[in-house]
């Protein structure tokens, strides 16, 4: 054999407990759990900064947003791009003979912007042009060029239930396998690979085609979180995105969550079948996570861009015969950040400047990183909170205002109490004294700079809370060009078999004041 190839794969907002074979027995991910059977499962596995654009900037640089400055999303109106001197691992394994391939969504800025990779073929949330695409383009030369919201409907159906307007044939999960199976049937053990095979599911919309949205009706769900002490103001801000008239809707929301990633594990099988095919099975890494996970109604929030697992834990399964027991588990703390040091580590290469890293390689037994506790970050300003876990205990700092939450996980693993609410004990203050010293320390090294000031954490004023739903409308189809279908129209397509959806009781005059929908349209006579 030569040397090593690696396959990334990736989904996006997938919360960590979503795997059967991580314990989580109301899933149905057959092809997971067997990756999980061959290879090792890490349990303890998080998003260094739990949003899209940071996390995926974070996995690609090997570096927190004090290097590469992506701490948030950032779009057109508010651009911003890694440093020219910032290497990337597709650019350092490039260099060491390696074809690095990039399938799905990158969410990268500029979106063409190739950072390394020898070739891109892009399937993003919301393409800017339908050029830059190639999902986009596919689904036009195959019969489906009038549907605008390629990937579900994003404004008045953001994360309710509703159907994929493409079939699951052509579906974006059935696309990224697709492409990843014909590059490797191309590659056929010619060079060393690395491909990222970037599924967008389960973020929403859950546009979830009609052979797999049944998948989850009427099974027993896990109950939600539901915090006994109150939540942070960030979270409370998470609270208004959805708009769930009742109990019903949510349920059914939740099921085309878990839906969309039994649809995702079915791609993932298809992949992996390839791989075998190609003979290279035992010759390459499988690795498997997640940017980031999902609250989906847990606190009552929803989203992610919060400290709590729900948010910042993910799913890690890697798969490597040389070097991983099959059926093993290690309980240590992961992150994005340790995924470039482990595709560096695995193919002999060096990173110019290792000190600066704060990851390390997975296959490291007895490294420097210290792998006792875990630090999370998210945002600036006001909005800016920093996180610290070890074995027993996570703290939470924000800087709107210095709210501080301290959980005990080993008593309460659903962060339902906020130890530090009310009166708190001297062994508690203690406890938080001493997340909150190693926490600043690690913020000082690896957070935004002038954060921490005179050896202590700074307090910012607290953003204004503000109230929000997602409105992200389609944008390359002309506004008016009759060559689409309205987004009235593929708002009834979409929820014509989500009989619980009722558009009489959404929140229609928001998305009407601000011209996305037009109300005469949707509700015609």
């Amino acid at each position: 054999m030569g040397k090593p190839n690696i396959l990334l794969i990736t989904t996006d907002q997938q919360r960590y407990d979503t795997i059967a074979a991580m314990g989580y027995d109301h899933m149905v991910t057959p092809n997971l759990d067997r990756l999980a059977a061959e290879g090792c499962c890490f349990p303890n596995a998080y998003s260094c900064n739990p949003v899209c654009m940071a996390a995926r900037h974070n996995i690609i640089t090997g570096l927190p947003a004090r290097y590469h400055g992506f701490d948030d999303n950032y779009f057109e109106d508010d651009p911003k791009v890694i440093p020219y001197h910032l290497p990337t691992f597709p650019q350092i394994l490039s260099d060491h003979g390696y074809d690095t391939i990039a399938v799905g969504k990158m969410h990268f800025q500029p979106c063409r912007r190739y950072n390394g990779f020898t070739k891109m073929e892009l399937m993003e949330e919301i393409p800017r042009n339908l050029e830059d695409d190639e999902y986009a383009k596919y689904l036009k030369e195959h019969g489906f060029g009038k549907v605008q919201s390629i990937h579900g409907v994003r404004h008045l159906l953001y994360m309710l239930p509703q159907r994929s307007l493409i079939d699951e044939a052509h579906h974006g999960s059935s696309w990224v396998a697709e492409r990843s199976i014909h590059y490797l049937k191309e590659n056929a053990g010619k060079r060393p690979f690395f491909l990222w095979s970037s599924f967008i599911a389960p973020h929403p919309p859950f546009d979830v085609p009609d052979g797999w949205a049944d998948l989850y009706r009427g099974k027993e769900l896990p109950p939600l979180k539901e915090s006994k002490t109150p939540i942070s103001a960030a979270a409370e801000g998470k609270k208004c995105i959805a708009d769930y008239p009742d109990e019903t809707c949510l349920r059914r929301a939740r099921e085309l969550y878990y839906a969309s990633i039994s649809f995702v594990d079915h791609n993932i099988g298809k992949i992996i079948r390839q791989l075998k095919e190609s003979g290279e099975y035992d010759n390459t890494l499988i690795l498997f996570t997640s940017d980031h996970g999902e609250m989906l109604g847990d606190y009552g929030t929803f989203q992610k861009m919060l400290p709590y697992d729900s948010s910042a834990r993910i799913p890690f399964i890697a798969r490597y015969p040389e070097k991983l027991d099959a059926g093993s588990t290690d309980e240590r703390f992961v992150d994005l950040n340790d995924l470039l040091p482990t595709f560096l580590d695995l193919a002999g290469a060096d990173y110019p400047e290792p000190g600066i890293l704060p990851g390390e390689s997975i296959f490291a037994e007895e490294g420097e990183k210290d792998r006792s506790v875990q630090y999370v970050e998210f945002g600036h300003g006001g909005s800016r909170w920093i996180s610290l876990r070890n074995r027993r205990y996570k703290y939470n700092y924000y800087y709107g205002g210095g709210q501080e939450e301290l959980f005990d996980l080993e008593q309460d693993p659903d962060e339902t109490i906020n130890l530090l609410y009310k009166d708190p004990g001297v062994d508690i203050l203690a406890v938080k004294e001493e997340l909150r010293a190693r926490l600043t320390g690690y913020e000082e090294r690896y957070g935004l700079e002038g954060y921490v000031r005179g050896e202590k954490l700074a307090v910012f004023e607290e953003s204004a809370p503000f109230f929000y739903r997602e409105n992200n409308p389609p944008i390359f189809p002309g506004k008016q060009d009759s060559e689409y279908l309205t987004r009235e129209e593929e708002i009834r397509r979409a929820v014509e078999r989500e009989t619980v959806v009722k558009l009489e009781e959404l929140d229609v005059p928001y998305f009407a004041e601000r011209g996305t929908l037009d109300e005469g349209k949707l509700f015609p006579g």
